[in-house]
């Protein structure tokens, strides 16, 4: 019979490899994992719990909330509140970061975590795949009460990201700086398994993923691409094949495994992109990174922007590493 390495001692295992920490990380970590594996609950019952459907407010993002959403923001936050190693969340559904470092019995918390608690919740009333998207930082300062340089970090600063698909299977991928693992969960035993170890994407593929109806508001870099796409004279020997989900984690999770990319870009209507830094492109950029991706806007690295304020956009370019050099030549010659 196969043994399965959980999550739980992978991350134990691999706790040498962060020389600062005493555990804290590992613990934030499987705090994460526990609050997953309850939304992930909530998201399989979803149609038989009457918890589909708008919750009847908007976000800081002017963006209509679901009532799954709400959910999986209250479930993230609760874990990583109790957890008690986490000083801050920034998270897509509150105009202002949670501030645990004055909280009693958390004012030792030492890390900083970015969410999108349910990305793609467009999806959810049609049951197609969603996910959530993290990113975790240490903090800057010693102690005491955050402050912006804790929050605004590049994405370099990093030291673990991750997301987790919720689909067919329930998802869990993760880096810490060293490589990409994939844990899937096992309804058996209620624990992610690792079953994607040292994920790699491929150098080049043979699809693109846009949303190819705002293509008249795309720069001119992007046009160019995407009737590249279209022609014959590809490495492939055929147009490349347009997969578009609408939902960040399923669009970069399929990317990851089969090569391609994946463009976001700045438009007439969304003039510095749409996507968030913080918590949607920073997490996707380093972990696509680490499996030898690549994560541009077209004209600069997304980890070395310096971000400016909590929720910031972005134009976002990410995928196999030959696809985007090509965009961004593209961008360098037509000046996107």
């Amino acid at each position: 019979m196969m043994e399965y390495k959980t999550l739980g001692q992978f991350i134990i295992e691999k706790q040498a490899e962060f020389p600062f920490a005493k555990g804290e990380l590992s613990r934030l970590l499987r705090d994460i994992g526990i609050a997953a594996k309850v939304v992930n609950r909530e998201v399989n019952k979803a149609g038989l719990a009457e918890i589909l459907g708008s919750f009847g407010q908007t976000n800081v993002q002017g963006e209509e909330q679901q009532k799954l959403d709400v959910l999986a923001d209250q479930e993230f936050i609760s874990a990583l509140r109790r957890g008690g190693e986490c000083c801050y969340i920034a998270s897509e559904e509150h105009e202002e970061g949670l501030d645990f470092s004055s909280s009693e019995g958390s004012s030792d918390g030492k890390y900083i975590v970015c969410i999108d608690p349910l990305d793609g919740s467009s999806n959810i009333d049609v049951n197609i795949s969603i996910g959530t998207i993290f990113s975790i930082y240490r903090r800057k300062s010693a102690s005491g009460k955050i402050m912006e340089e804790d929050i605004l970090q590049q994405g370099l600063n990093q030291v673990a990201a991750g997301y987790i698909l919720y689909g067919s299977s329930t998802m869990l991928v993760y880096t810490t700086g060293h490589g990409v693992n994939g844990f899937t969960l096992d309804p058996s035993i209620g624990e992610f398994c690792l079953s994607h170890p040292a994920m790699r994407i491929p150098e080049n593929g043979n699809t693109y993923s846009i949303n190819q109806g705002n293509f008249v508001n795309f720069p001119p870099a992007i046009k160019e691409y995407v009737k590249l796409c279209q022609e014959e004279n590809l490495s492939y020997g055929r147009p490349y094949s347009l997969r578009y989900i609408g939902s960040l984690v399923a669009d970069l999770h399929r990317t990851m495994l089969k090569g391609g990319i994946f463009m976001y870009p700045e438009s007439v209507r969304h003039r510095k992109g749409k996507l968030r830094l913080m918590y949607e492109c920073n997490p996707m950029a380093f972990i696509l990174e680490q499996a030898g991706g690549k994560a541009s806007t077209g004209k600069d690295r997304i980890l070395e922007i310096q971000p400016e304020e909590l929720h910031q956009r972005t134009p976002l370019v990410i995928g196999s590493p030959i696809m985007v050099d090509i965009v961004e030549k593209l961008y360098a010659e037509l000046a996107g």
